[in-house]
């Protein structure tokens, strides 16, 4: 039998996927890209904002509009978080939160069964659908699983996931749980297969990466993690997910800093640059403190250290001058790459509580303002490299030219096809803009 995943969200759920994918193929499951091709369709939710709320119970019901003889399974955080309203959706044969992904074989499977459904309610929905969501919040293990990668020059490995932050806008802790690492010898078990597959650069991830191995208790951290991949020769890049500000310390930081597969490019989660919005926010951190940390990571590795960032635009009570506060503060720091979103209210947050809450129309004005200083700083960032030399990893070809990606994450476009995978060196002539309004050193 054939079946179909489609993913919303993060790289963590591309992940898990991934993973998913994995198992559904060893147990004789073929994996194909068409949703009408397939048997089964597993579509991957998100819930970071009321959009991808929305884009989640869109795609369900674009999933069975497209193939309604396909059975319908629908997982992860926004079914973690509305597990009854994904059962109601027609066409939903079974709904699998954020728990137990590992069991997706055992899941399907039994959807071909006559027997065993349960927790059925035959007046709210239109056939028997199984429901298999446990409570996240009680979760205290890892759930290891691992990811094929075929056909990709870079390998991502989730080593972590759940959040114990709980900021006053998000959701995510709700529909994810507490934190929970990997262990060491998984992450140098999955570290060894990547390495003999070929890859030459692996991206750690993680739902709140810097917290990995605080739930261990023994005192490990990402460094650890790091020096899981020493001895493995063939991985040139080690790269991190979004980083959190706070738990960065200066140990740390030296640590990585000695370790010279570590990508120069650091996502480090800024939300506001309004001392007043952070603490709203329950942040953790000053602007002080990130400009700080960020002077720290250029000075250790180098001043083309990029940083790149998620800005959180008209946050409830949100003021004029802590909106002004925020772009001065991007000039500041000079991130290299920025991330805007409108604020979005999640229902069971404190922020959904909070007055004076923004029209859409003003938290899209500020948005586009941010928008605008984040796009200037990217193209004075890339500016930098005009007439230097830099390394990249070649991701692809395509129409005779090759396209790349620099260690600080910058994309490069070479007038040549070169072998995918491999690291060149190239000097840097000058920017371009695409039809997207992406940009490429050239």
């Amino acid at each position: 039998m054939h079946c179909c995943f489609i993913t919303l969200g993060c790289r963590v759920n591309q992940y898990e996927s991934d993973a998913m994918a994995e198992l559904m193929s060893n147990a004789g499951y073929e994996v194909v890209n068409d949703p009408a091709l397939a048997d089964v369709l597993i579509v991957n939710t998100c819930t970071v904002t009321n959009i991808a709320d929305r884009k989640s119970r869109q795609m369900l019901s674009r999933a069975h509009r497209l193939n309604e003889n396909a059975k319908l399974v629908a997982v992860g955080c926004w079914v973690q978080r509305n597990p009854d309203a994904a059962a109601q959706l027609m066409g939903v044969d079974a709904v699998l939160g954020s728990a137990d992904k590992s069991r997706i074989v055992e899941i399907v499977n039994s959807l071909f069964e006559k027997a065993g459904t349960e927790l059925v309610s035959e007046e709210t929905m239109p056939h028997k659908v199984k429901i298999h969501v446990r409570d996240v919040m009680r979760e205290h293990s890892f759930e290891e699983m691992s990811a094929v990668h075929e056909g990709r020059t870079r390998a991502y490995l989730k080593i972590q996931d759940g959040c114990n932050m709980f900021c006053t806008y998000c959701a995510i802790p709700y529909a994810r749980g507490a934190i929970r690492s990997r262990s060491l010898a998984s992450v140098r078990a999955e570290a060894e297969k990547l390495n003999a597959e070929g890859y030459a650069e692996v991206v750690l991830t993680g739902i709140h990466l810097m917290s990995y191995g605080r739930d261990f208790g023994d005192g490990t951290n990402i460094v650890d993690a790091v020096r899981r991949f020493d001895g493995l020769d063939g991985i040139k890049r080690i790269r991190f997910g979004s980083l959190e500000p706070h738990l960065m310390t200066d140990e740390i930081i030296t640590a990585l800093s000695k370790n010279e597969r570590i990508c120069r490019h650091f996502h480090l989660s800024l939300q506001s640059g309004s001392d007043s919005v952070l603490e709203r926010m329950r942040r953790g951190y000053t602007s002080e403190e990130y400009l700080a940390l960020c002077t720290k990571l250029r000075h250790a590795f180098g001043r083309d250290t990029a940083i790149t960032t998620d800005i959180i635009a008209g946050f409830p009570g949100e003021t004029e001058a802590e909106h002004g506060e925020t772009m001065e503060f991007m000039d500041k720091v000079r991130f290299s790459k920025v991330h805007i979103f409108p604020y979005s209210r999640r229902s069971g947050t404190k922020a959904d509580g909070l007055p004076v809450q923004l029209t859409n129309a003003e938290k899209s004005r500020r948005a586009g303002e941010l928008i605008a200083v984040g796009k200037r700083l990217e193209r004075e960032y890339l500016e930098g490299f005009v007439g230097k030399a830099v390394e990249a990893l070649i991701e692809k070809n395509e129409n005779g030219c090759s396209y790349g990606c620099t260690d600080t994450y910058a994309a490069v476009k070479i007038n040549k096809e070169l072998t995918p995978n491999s690291i060149v060196s190239v000097r840097i002539n000058g920017i371009m803009e695409d039809n997207d309004g992406e940009l490429y050193l050239l």
